[in-house]
């Protein structure tokens, strides 16, 4: 068998890889945007074709010497735009291995290690009335943790209300966070896990300082406080402050994964398989951060094709307590783009037994959503500087 064909489906604001084969079985994964998450991801398509200029004619199945070669033949290597494409032919290829031997790809990682995969889901509202109701709801629908961003507002129009994090002060944004959890812990009740997300936003202080305010609350952990390159800031936040932290949604790389666990800066590892060079990278990163007894929890932002990859891995994996799940992810325009999403059983996703990743792409659905660039408006601090987008 050889790949006939690499390419490139854009659609709203998503984009798939599709692998071709003489054998006519066809794989598919999902294309993180990567440096174009703040409008049009030129680059990741880009390096598509870059990868696909070395697959072509190539026999799909012997994918950890293509993951090598594709990631060893850029000379200034790792980087996110090539890593994301790395990721998703990654993707692609076990798709195709499994539904050449017929069975799921979790079979050919080890086979399973759970019957369900347990989610986390994301609350979107902004007051900490909007936030109880959502969380109420959510619990009732089965969910058994739930993460939120705790600062009210998420951009541009937030900040003009005067509801956003950019018009904060320093205990402002402690009082802000505490008065969100706490409703949302009262409404969600004791048992159930929250998680915070403050997406790269606060400074090291800042972070530490909104840490010990919610102390009382007993969050699962608190991701992305601060930006990623600084290693030994993380180990400093890590140490300051009660909750464990969440990181690696923007790394992708085994060595800086490795570098985070050194430096003791986070509990909990969040490589996004989309990002993260696929499933080859991503069983290796779970690997040594089971050495670590740290956990990993796949980021997971994109739409059902991710999702269904993130499963595999879930199901495969000892050190994964629980997946991202976005609410909207068997819903909506996500689910028109493919065949039939994964299905969920309360707050839990059923491990599917379909060959592959266990999901196909609804290509006819595709005409009505035509590709539309990332919308991440600059956060702009009262003074006129720039806070991390």
């Amino acid at each position: 068998m050889k790949v006939t064909a690499v390419t490139t489906l854009s659609v709203d604001r998503f984009n798939y890889v599709k692998v071709e084969t003489d054998e006519g079985l066809v794989g598919i994964g999902e294309l993180h945007p990567a440096s174009g998450t703040g409008g049009t991801p030129f680059l990741p398509i880009a390096g598509v074709k870059y990868c696909a200029e070395y697959l072509v004619g190539k026999d799909p199945l012997r994918i950890e010497q293509h993951w090598q070669h594709m990631f060893r033949r850029q000379l200034f290597r790792g980087g996110s735009d090539a890593m994301a494409a790395l990721g998703a032919i990654d993707i692609a290829l076990w798709d195709i291995k499994g539904k050449s031997l017929n069975k799921p790809v979790y079979e050919l990682l080890g086979g399973p290690t759970r019957e369900k995969v347990r989610l986390y889901t994301h609350l979107r509202g902004s007051s900490p009335e909007e936030l109880a109701e959502q969380a109420s709801a959510t619990v009732e629908k089965g969910f058994t943790a739930l993460r939120l961003y705790p600062f009210g507002g998420f951009g541009v129009l937030d900040f003009e209300e005067g509801l956003g994090l950019e018009s904060m002060s320093f205990t402002g944004m402690q009082n802000n966070a505490v008065a969100r959890v706490a409703a949302v812990r009262e409404a969600a009740g004791p048992d159930v896990d929250i998680m915070i997300d403050a997406v790269n936003r606060l400074s090291p202080a800042e972070a530490i300082a909104v840490g010990r305010a919610l102390e009382p609350f007993n969050l699962y952990f608190f991701e992305d406080p601060i930006e990623p390159e600084n290693m030994d800031q993380w180990r400093w936040v890590a140490q300051q402050q009660p909750i464990p932290l969440a990181m690696g949604e923007r790394l992708y790389t085994i060595y800086q994964f490795r570098d985070l666990l050194n430096h003791q800066g986070a509990a909990y590892l969040r490589p996004d398989l989309s990002l993260a060079g696929g499933i080859t990278n991503v069983k290796k990163i779970a690997g040594i951060a089971e050495s670590a007894y740290a956990g990993v929890v796949p980021h997971n932002p994109l739409s059902c094709v991710l999702t269904a990859a993130c499963v595999q891995i879930d199901a495969a994996t000892h050190n994964i307590p629980v997946q991202e799940y976005p609410p909207d992810d068997d819903s909506g325009i996500k689910a028109e783009l493919v065949k039939e999403p994964l299905k969920r059983d309360g707050g839990y996703l059923l491990i599917p037994t379909a060959p592959g990743i266990g999901i196909e792409l609804n290509e006819e659905a595709f005409r009505h959503y035509p590709p539309v660039p990332y919308e991440r408006p600059a956060l702009i601090n009262p003074d006129g500087s720039l806070r991390e987008y």
